[in-house]
């Protein structure tokens, strides 16, 4: 989601937040109600559909026993044309006649329930709601089990806020482009670099949003963005509203629509929302290929398909993408979008249709989508308190359980970067007191990074360390910018007088954001000279903590004999303090790995954001992107992270060989499926192959040969045999989280398919399966796989 971008119909105060115009689009009434235990009480305007509603109840549409699609265009049916128009825009319009009471679909729930968007209110019964850690945070937890449980949590409260009146139950979240360079200022918002780990935390977040209500029910309906190719705010003069992203279709298929795929098919997710910039010269919102031909035909979106707000508006007012805006308005409709935030389509599609560029049953098509949602979600069957989570009201947010599930992610999600000589964890007995300094060693909102919420309450860092141990505190710097090094002297005195020294240092929302792209990789201002500084004068360990979304240089700090140790919080969430406290003292034994690969500075001299490409170019020096093509100097790389313990991994069982065989009609063409030149080596398509029986079963037992309990992430790579600039360096197949208890050992079952993870992609988007000798790296081990076409293999 976005700032609008059309004047005409928006203007902004002085935080940047979207006001609406009275005067041009008149917004829905959020009607405030008192609840009881979740149940709406009498006064309220009701439900659509309520049996109370003489009006209603005899109608098809609201009969809950007849299937949704027939409803659906009962509904339809009963509606004018100006009517449509104005249901197709995310404030749609009540219709009192047919006791349909306005909606807001726009509300946003990234890691907890937002105040983004104006489908949400905060205050009177729901002063406010759990934040969970960053997204980039949670992501380097790879705990797909965490993903579903708080994306569960996250819908109880939602619903709960529904039944008060407080929000809607159409969440835009939540967003899962690909981290592709590490100044976008939204990459905090992502599941980090890697394709199968952002697939994997969509699909997961998705179904513990939207639940396992039968009949196709829905608890909310979660919506993945912003597809595609979309990782370029505003760097350099060249922002998101005038971007086109040139992108190859090898990288389209192995990288920015990975994640959207799974979301589709693996996740089932119910929305999923365009962009702004272009792809190729066309505007995502107005392509049919991208659109109507892949995200509904190709993966089979059961749900509908939103602008990013005032998308449309967009490539017709600053890209110039078409000569009218009803020609805008209908490119829209016919690619496939069902719902414009914003109000150009309420604005220019009646004209549209009048001048025959579009029909009424275009927008028919596009208004059954979102109705078929809505009636999925219950929102024409009358009063909620009747149906399935009717009964979650106010007590259900915030409660204690929420809030510690909200700790434990944070925990999770930390990353131990460094531990020189096993300085950490400290010891309460032994540090009797400790110099807390930096510009975020006291914050509280800086934890929850953007698309936020109302927190139910805070532990700062200062108060999580407060809890072991004495301190003594010292910002050092007034803000993240630290713009000077007054306060730097108090902040040395401090250092030598205690017996250890935590520096919380890192960004925050200034600096890395929704249209603030950063400008560079190092620490902000005088952060740097700070560290160096207190650590030279500190008597004792010095522990270097960075809250941050994306990666920060600091190759100065790994190199600094006086600094100890060095922890990556990301943004933790509401309960940050504690869990940064936690893993210093060893309460928490740290199991976090890097999302994200860490570069020097000087990486990016050779990387315009504008050059989307992944794969390196060696004639014009552009190195690449992301672990799985840069094979150039990092400061830590994709999947680091240390742990206070040591584990191990052995192979119990390893096959060694496995035959593809073609499907059997293509037998006899099978010289026909080898032809890529990307491919070095021989390799067959996966669509010729016969897949059903290509999968592998390794054993790997994870022990714990250290003295504390633990918890291992074991990464399962994939290197192919074919060699060279177009082809990954190795990809990441799967991670296993796994429990190890000090000195004990736990048995992992790695599965691997062939056709799935073995796979690459050649330069035409076709993915191939190519022969010859797969390295899998498993943890620590290696080990060789030979794929052959099984008449090889006989033969």
């Amino acid at each position: 989601m976005a700032s609008f971008s059309s004047p005409n119909y928006y203007c902004y105060n002085n935080n940047n937040n979207k006001k609406l115009l009275a005067s041009v689009f008149v917004s829905v009434i959020v009607v405030t109600i008192t609840v009881s235990s979740g149940v709406a009480e009498a006064g309220r305007v009701p439900f659509a559909c309520d049996p109370k509603n003489g009006l209603t109840r005899t109608l098809r549409f609201c009969s809950t026993h007849v299937p949704i699609h027939v409803r659906v265009q009962d509904l339809i049916g009963r509606l004018t044309l100006p009517e449509k128009i104005r249901l197709v825009v995310n404030n749609a319009i009540a219709v009192p006649r047919l006791g349909i009471q306005g909606y807001e679909w726009w509300s946003e729930a990234l890691h907890g329930v937002s105040n983004v968007g104006p489908g949400t209110k905060f205050g009177g019964a729901y002063p406010g709601a759990t934040s969970f850690p960053q997204v980039i945070t949670t992501a380097a937890s790879f705990n797909q089990s965490l993903w579903f449980e708080i994306g569960r949590v996250v819908s109880d409260e939602a619903r709960a806020m529904y039944n008060g009146g407080a929000a809607g139950l159409t969440f835009w979240s939540p967003n899962v482009n690909i981290f592709r360079d590490p100044r976008w200022g939204r990459g905090q918002e992502t599941p980090g670099e890697d394709p199968t780990l952002a697939a994997k935390y969509a699909a997961s977040y998705v179904q513990g949003l939207q639940g396992n209500g039968a009949g196709n029910r829905l608890k909310v309906a979660a919506c993945c963005k912003h597809y595609t190719a979309y990782d370029l705010d505003n760097w350099n003069g060249i922002d998101r509203f005038h971007f086109n992203a040139k992108v190859s279709k090898q990288d389209l298929a192995d990288t920015y629509d990975v994640p959207f795929k799974s979301c589709v098919l693996e996740g089932k997710v119910a929305s999923v929302m365009c962009s702004y910039n272009q792809v190729n010269g066309k505007p995502t919102c107005a392509d049919p290929e991208l659109l109507r031909n892949t995200i509904r035909g190709q993966w089979g979106l059961n749900g509908y398909i939103v602008s990013d707000c005032d998308s449309v508006g967009v490539y017709y007012d600053s890209q110039h993408y078409t000569r009218t805006p009803e020609e805008a308005a209908a490119d829209a409709i016919k690619a496939g979008l069902d719902l414009d935030c914003g109000p150009f389509l309420a604005i220019h599609t009646d004209a549209a249709i009048r001048q025959g560029l579009i029909s009424e049953n275009d927008l028919n098509l596009a208004l059954a989508n979102l109705l078929t949602v809505q009636m999925r979600l219950g929102m024409f069957d009358g009063e909620p308190s009747a149906q399935p989570y009717g009964n979650l009201g106010p007590r259900d947010v915030c409660t204690p359980a929420h809030q510690e599930l909200a700790l434990e992610a944070a925990r999770q999600g930390i990353v131990l970067l460094e531990n020189k000589g096993n300085a950490l964890p400290l010891s309460p007995t032994r540090v009797r007191n400790v110099a807390v300094i930096g510009p975020n060693s006291d914050v509280t909102v800086t934890m929850i990074g953007n698309y936020a919420g109302v927190a139910c309450g805070y532990t700062s860092p200062l108060q999580g360390i407060s809890r072991y141990v004495k301190t003594v505190h010292q910002a050092g710097c007034r803000d993240v910018a630290c713009g000077g090094n007054q306060l730097f002297g108090s902040a040395e005195v401090i250092a030598r007088r205690t017996d250890a020294t935590i520096l919380v240092m890192g960004l925050d929302q200034s600096i890395e954001a929704e249209t603030i792209d950063r400008v560079g990789l190092l620490l902000p201002g005088h952060q740097q000279e700070l560290v160096s500084r207190v650590a030279q004068a500190s008597r004792g360990p010095v522990v270097l903590v960075i809250m941050s979304g994306g990666p920060v240089d600091v190759s100065f700090a790994k190199n600094n004999p006086k600094i100890s140790a060095i922890i990556w919080a990301g943004y933790p969430g509401q309960a940050g303090g504690t869990a940064i406290a936690d893993v210093i003292f060893g309460r928490t034994n740290p199991g976090g790995r890097l999302p994200m690969t860490w570069y020097p500075e000087s990486y990016l001299s050779k990387v315009p954001m504008t050059i989307m490409d992944m794969r390196p170019n060696p004639s014009t020096g552009y190195p690449g992107r992301t672990y799985r093509f840069y094979k150039g100097p990092v400061v830590y790389p994709f999947g680091h992270g240390l742990s206070y313990t040591r584990f191990s991994q052995s192979l119990v069982l390893a096959p060694k060989q496995v035959s593809v065989s073609l499907s059997t009609n293509l037998k006899a063409q099978r010289n026909s499926t080898w032809a890529s030149p990307s491919l070095r080596s021989k390799s067959i398509k996966v669509s010729h192959a016969n897949c059903d029986a290509l999968h592998m079963g390794f054993h790997v037992d994870v022990k714990n040969e250290g003295s504390m309990d633990g918890t291992h992430t074991l990464l399962v790579f994939s290197k192919p045999p074919i060699k060279g600039n177009n082809n990954e360096e190795k990809k990441l197949l799967s991670f296993h989280k796994v429990v190890v208890a000090a000195g004990s050992k736990q048995r992992v079952n790695v599965g691997v398919h062939v056709c799935k993870h073995l796979s690459v992609v050649d330069e035409f988007g076709v993915r191939r399966i190519p022969m010859g000798d797969h390295e899998l790296h498993i943890g620590d081990l290696k080990h060789s796989i030979s794929v052959q076409i099984q008449d090889q293999i006989n033969n």
